[in-house]
């Protein structure tokens, strides 16, 4: 088959893989018909994430069509079309039973760092992803949506990722109704973080970034107000729009490659020194009010951070984080989509063939051509 393999740091191609096999009774294979470059990716392509390896296939936001199925997967069926949650979990363990799928104990029990997860690098199990024509789909019965005939693959799409991650975001401000809302990046992360912030009663919604294009499409799109940091000082600016406060909450969509401060930039994305550039971390502790709430649902590595702890517990702030639980949100948000409140697919304004991948990749990572997200097609048929 054809799939996407990672070839060392910035470089990544299509290449002919061996097909996935049924490893475990409870496998199946699902045969891809859309998959997406996620912004989490490009810290796999550039060299971020641990113990990433020449020739894995990357890829965790996909939907497609079951193949095959183990003798013990039961709840779906050969021709069924599905959506996979990014994160692979058992359904039976102690947090999957309490609705935290993201914390599976059984998918990758090596490690603490977290649960199994498609096309993420061996620190997250090691499972090849979506971005090429077949994918292993561990605890299939589980895991596997079944997507309505009416909403079509790529409104389903952010479903397994970006669009739960944004709505988990705004569900952990905790909001009430009337709230001012920062949202650090207008990334697709962001941008349905903003929708969903404004879905769950926000009085307003601050949308920030450095890129003017996507300030222009969170703008155009979801009606929010914008800052581009590098205009303005942010913090100044944001308490001066909340009677001298800061933000009631602030949800951190932006993760280990934040632009906005050189010294740890050159220490966590380049020298690898930190887990990343902890910039937009320290802006919401500076940006949110006393009392307030920091949502944080950027990726960020494993291991020591520059974040400045005491700022945040001098503020009496709260920071909640997590990566989404997917599963349990899937029916509510399909909800959403079949209602008409939101078309996800908006965020698609690249959609490529799978062996066009490598540019994607580049085009997004270098946000040119006014890029907001990518989506690939392994039968080469673009919707």
């Amino acid at each position: 088959m054809r799939a996407l393999t990672y070839d060392g740091p910035y470089r990544v191609s299509v290449r002919n893989k061996p097909e996935p096999k049924i490893l475990h009774p409870q496998d199946g294979i699902v045969r891809v018909t859309s998959a997406a470059i996620c912004g989490s990716d490009l810290h796999l392509l550039h060299g971020l994430v641990p113990d990433t390896r020449i020739g894995f296939t990357f890829g965790h936001e996909f939907t497609g069509i079951v193949e095959e199925v183990g003798p013990g997967a039961q709840g779906v069926k050969k021709g069924d079309r599905v959506m996979l949650p990014f994160q692979i979990f058992c359904g039976g363990c102690y947090f999957c039973t309490r609705g935290l799928t993201s914390c599976c104990e059984n998918t990758n029990p090596a490690t603490d760092a977290g649960t199994g997860i498609y096309g993420y690098s061996h620190t997250m199990g090691g499972y090849d992803g979506g971005q090429a024509e077949y994918v292993r789909v561990p605890f299939i019965g589980v895991d596997a949506e079944k997507i309505p005939d009416e909403v079509e693959d790529l409104d389903a799409l952010p479903i397994t990722d970006a669009y739960t991650t944004g709505y988990q975001g705004a569900e952990m401000c905790n909001l009430k109704g009337g709230e001012t809302v920062l949202v650090l990046g207008c990334g697709p992360v962001g941008l349905f973080a903003m929708w969903s912030a404004w879905a769950m009663g926000a009085g307003r919604v601050i949308a920030v970034d450095h890129v003017d294009y996507r300030l222009e499409f969170a703008r155009n799109w979801l009606g929010v107000e914008t800052l581009n940091f590098k205009d303005v000082d942010l913090v100044t600016t944001v308490k001066g729009m909340t009677e001298g406060r800061g933000a009631d909450a602030t949800i951190e969509a932006v993760g280990c490659e934040a632009a906005g401060g050189p010294m740890h930039r050159a220490l966590g994305v380049y020298m690898k020194l930190e887990a990343g550039s902890p910039q937009a971390i320290n802006f919401a502790i500076h940006a949110t009010r006393k009392g307030g709430i920091i949502s944080l649902i950027g990726a960020y590595g494993p291991p020591s951070n520059g974040v400045d702890i005491g700022t945040f517990m001098n503020k009496a702030q709260t920071m909640r984080t997590g990566q989404a639980s997917v599963k349990r949100y899937m029916p509510h948000l399909l909800e959403h989509v079949r209602a008409g409140r939101i078309k996800p697919s908006t965020v698609f304004t690249h959609r490529l063939p799978l062996e066009q991948a490598s540019h994607g990749y580049h085009t997004f990572a270098q946000k040119r051509d006014g890029c907001i997200k990518v989506a690939l097609f392994p039968n080469g048929t673009i919707h």
